[in-house]
């Protein structure tokens, strides 16, 4: 590939803005669907920024996403080139979001660093309030009548927006619906999807605990995670009708899953025809790089529901979730909204599109970042002072919680959070999370770490 070709093969809108979004996408578009090989060659930044008339940082930072992704590889002093990926599936088009596990008691939900909850004293009550006052008094009149069911179309289109850029999904504002919860959202991606065939849902081992109550009655198969997240590759398992995924910060253990395995996710579930749900909870988090795109902007068949949440950007308490449904489920999904409703209030929904379409949740998301990722860092440290011998601690790359597991293997983690709640620190055991074989750790929350609280969670941890 020669620099003086660059503009041919590069859908370009200068137009259209975010220019460094649409590098990325083109080449990943183009190697996703074939068109760019394994060790294809990619023009060096500079001739790629002179043939587009851009920045070169614009172009550098294109690739720099595309190698924190996986697509692309490149060495110091040697050309940049396309990295070694599975073939993409067969039928692929060319070129074209979890609290805690159970209820508890009020005082104990809301202990320090139990996960699950954002900094709700950082929520922006003054924003929020203006937002939501002005469409108190000026909601248009056929906005209170019968509305559609899949919620308000100018929040609709202001979530579409927010997740193309935010997390590189690919889908109309029709595709969208607006519910109540993220967990009512799954609740209906699984009446639509085992009513009338084989009962059988993949999760991911450990997991989300409220996934495994949704799907009660069902199949469940466990499927173990690692380092990379979920792995596909495995025999003896009945095929899934559905497959619950956490990929963007796999649900307890924060891992990312990579590239490899996303793909391979896919195949398989074009291949099986399952529908992977994918819960992006809390992606938009994250603190070691710029954050992975959604699985869904990757599918190629149709086969990803995209479930994302204002609860932990914003708070738990504004009720407001949603769901990119692949076209295939969308009349079935709206013929149940139709007879079941549970749509979120017209004023609360008018209230979140003017905060989206105004740019307060981009600059919300932007300070909390920053904040979240000083109080990771400061847990970490407070828990490897207090008890890095015994703890093997996560990562902690991204999110609003922090897995650190006991590296005695018959340790009494339900024990040890007993305690602690004791001690006004509100981690949980990690144990219950799996089906199978138990792994003993605790889960801390980050978004309240303050010092005085990481003082005293390290003080309850020594003892």
């Amino acid at each position: 590939m020669t620099s003086h070709t660059a503009t041919a093969w590069l859908l370009f809108d200068r137009s259209a803005g975010n220019l460094e979004q649409q590098i990325h996408h083109g080449i990943r578009e183009r190697i996703l669907d074939g068109r760019l090989k394994r060790n294809d060659r990619l023009p060096s930044s500079r001739s790629l920024a002179i043939s587009l008339r851009v920045a070169r940082s614009t172009v550098a930072g294109a690739y720099e996403r595309l190698r924190t992704e996986g697509f692309i590889e490149a060495a110091r002093g040697s050309s940049t080139r396309v990295a070694a990926l599975p073939a993409p599936p067969q039928g692929a088009r060319g070129g074209s979001a979890p609290p805690s596990p159970k209820p508890r008691s009020e005082p104990e939900r809301f202990l320090p660093f139990r996960p699950g909850l954002p900094d709700l004293d950082s929520f922006p009550h003054t924003l929020w309030a203006r937002c939501l006052a002005g469409r108190a008094r000026h909601l248009r009149l056929h906005d209170l009548g019968y509305g559609d069911e899949t919620g308000l179309p100018e929040l609709r289109a202001a979530i579409i927006e927010h997740v193309v850029r935010a997390r590189g999904v690919l889908a109309d504002p029709e595709q969208v619906i607006v519910m109540p919860s993220a967990s009512a959202t799954i609740d209906l991606l699984a009446r639509l999807r085992l009513a009338d065939r084989p009962q059988t849902v993949w999760l991911e081992e450990p997991g989300y605990v409220t996934a495994r109550d949704i799907f009660h009655g069902a199949q469940l198969v466990p499927v173990a995670c690692d380092d990379e997240g979920l792995i596909v590759e495995g025999e003896g398992r009945p095929p899934p009708s559905l497959i619950y995924v956490t990929p963007s910060h796999q649900y307890p253990t924060g891992v990312a899953m990579s590239l490899r395995r996303r793909l391979a996710l896919l195949d398989f579930a074009a291949t099986q025809g399952a529908i992977v749900i994918e819960d992006d909870y809390d992606s938009e988090f994250h603190y070691a790089s710029r954050p992975l795109a959604a699985l869904q902007g990757i599918d190629r068949t149709g086969c990803v529901a995209y479930v994302g949440t204002f609860s932990k950007v914003l708070a738990p308490g504004l009720h407001v979730a949603y769901a990119v449904l692949p076209p295939a489920l969308l009349d079935p999904a709206r013929q149940l909204l139709r007879r079941q409703g549970g749509a979120v209030s017209i004023h609360v929904q008018a209230a979140l599109a003017d905060f989206l379409n105004e740019g307060h949740l981009r600059a919300h998301v932007r300070q909390m970042r920053s904040l979240y990722q000083a109080r990771m860092a400061a847990t970490r440290e407070g828990l490897r002072q207090a008890c890095g011998d015994i703890l093997d601690i996560g990562a902690g790359d991204g999110g609003l919680q922090l897995a650190a597991w006991f590296r005695d293997k018959g340790a009494d983690d339900v024990a040890a959070a007993r305690f602690l709640h004791t001690q006004g620190v509100g981690a949980m055991a990690l144990s219950p999370f799996h089906m199978g074989e138990r792994r003993p750790g605790l889960l801390f929350g980050i978004a309240g770490a303050m010092p005085d609280r990481v003082a005293k969670l390290a003080a309850a941890m020594k003892r």
